[in-house]
């Protein structure tokens, strides 16, 4: 979930909008692309391990695009989407087809400050913030072909998220959430269709299915920690109603004891 897919416009170009970009080094330059414009877009230091292009399959595989935490949180990385494949449809004509967009094991961490701030929504705040905005009344002028194509994407598919809140800081007054940093994994999400039926800018496209997958682990998120909370409260509240038990039962005794030496007498 990161600039990466902000950057899956760049990689539509580069795929469907040129073959000039099938010549060698295209690996290179689309990992390169990723990492500039990721950074731009999500206002934070993006990096990307491999890159691999398969023309004869009409193929691109990414691994470990990983996004920096924005300032104000840990050093750790926001999210490391692992493994995220492009299969591509028709690319015959706009608008141009990417059949499935798969990312497989991504690692994402929610991590919330001490003014209750959580850094992805800041990430997706700067994201929408960046992202290019529509045109409604495009200038009529001669048309740079390929430069920025139509594009929708039929399947976005996020499978075995791996989930790490980070809760160390979150201010939860005298409730005591026991272990602050912990992980879950996240059912299989499934995004919407992106830009049909008529197409999306190509610059477009991955801002989408960012904001898609972010607004999913921002919400699944929220729901663990609200969870979370909910239940030590309960287990909190259980464990004080058992001890206000207890000291009646040694309170009813006392007075039971006591009962029985006004009845018997010392002994």
């Amino acid at each position: 979930m990161k600039k990466l897919l902000m950057m899956l416009g760049v990689f539509v170009v580069c795929i469907a909008g040129g073959g000039y970009y099938f010549l060698s080094g295209a690996d290179e330059l689309i990992r390169t692309q990723i990492e500039k414009q990721g950074s731009k877009f999500m206002a934070t230091p993006v990096a990307v391990a491999n890159v691999e292009l398969v023309i004869t399959e009409g193929r691109l595989t990414i691994e470990g695009i990983d996004v920096s935490n924005p300032q104000g949180f840990s050093d750790a990385s926001a999210f490391n989407l692992g493994v995220m494949t492009l299969d591509l449809g028709k690319i015959t004509s706009e608008p141009y087809t990417v059949q499935t967009v798969s990312v497989d094991a991504p690692v994402i961490l929610y991590e919330v400050n001490a003014d209750g701030e959580s850094n992805l929504i800041v990430l997706k705040d700067k994201l929408t913030a960046n992202l290019p905005k529509s045109d409604p009344s495009p200038v009529e002028e001669p048309s740079n072909e390929g430069a920025n194509p139509l594009v929708m994407v039929e399947n976005v598919t996020v499978s075995n998220t791996r989930l790490i809140l980070n809760l160390v800081k979150l201010p939860t007054g005298e409730l005591d959430l026991g272990d602050k940093t912990y992980e879950v994994t996240l059912p299989t999400f499934n995004a919407d269709a992106i830009g049909k039926p008529d197409g999306m800018p190509a610059d477009q496209v991955g801002g989408a299915i960012v904001n898609a997958m972010l607004s999913n682990v921002i919400e699944q998120a929220k729901v663990e920690v609200q969870n979370r909370i909910k239940q030590l409260a309960k287990d909190k509240a259980k464990e004080k109603l058992n001890q206000e038990k207890d000291k009646l039962k040694d309170k009813l005794k006392d007075k039971a004891k006591n009962k029985l030496k006004d009845i018997f007498g010392a002994g």
